[in-house]
């Protein structure tokens, strides 16, 4: 466990966690209905995770 960075993969989940709450909010603001905005904010929540997992692992030391 020598080198373990707890805070990425807390990192990861916070902002995947948070894109989705951000678009689904969004989505329903704008008049669509909650089933749909739950749909298109799982999305943007698996976009926003990869996203960060390849960010996160090009700036890791080799």
């Amino acid at each position: 466990m020598r080198g373990y960075n707890i805070m990425r993969p807390l990192m990861l989940i916070i902002v995947a966690l948070l894109t989705r709450g951000l678009v689904t909010n969004l989505c329903i603001l704008f008049g669509m209905t909650p089933e749909s905005a739950s749909s298109i904010g799982m999305f943007g929540m698996i976009i926003a995770a990869i996203f960060m997992y390849i960010r996160l692992t090009k700036r890791r030391p080799k």
